[in-house]
């Protein structure tokens, strides 16, 4: 399943890295990455591809939304399709 990840909050060390280990341990594979700095606010958006047999889109979506709240930041995960039709209208 692939999906869109996107990642805004304040700039500190780690975020990348945790939100890679989190994807890496429900084996989702990252496809496309671009993040994007301004003064301190930090911005990522990924393209990844789920495994679901391995951890499905809620339980990778409870993770990430984890690993927001602990880094003091937004994760939001969006399926593309879904992701591609809002952008559509």
């Amino acid at each position: 399943m692939r999906c869109v990840i996107s990642v805004l909050g304040k700039d500190r060390s780690g975020i990348v890295a945790a939100v890679a280990t989190t994807l890496a341990e429900c084996k989702a594979n990252i496809d496309d990455i671009s993040q994007t700095l301004l003064d301190d606010i930090f911005s990522m958006t990924m393209l990844v591809t789920l495994d679901t047999e391995t951890a499905g889109f809620n339980e990778v979506q409870e993770k990430l939304a984890a690993d927001g709240e602990q880094l003091g930041v937004q994760i939001t995960l969006q399926r593309q399709d879904v992701f591609d039709y809002m952008y559509k209208i």
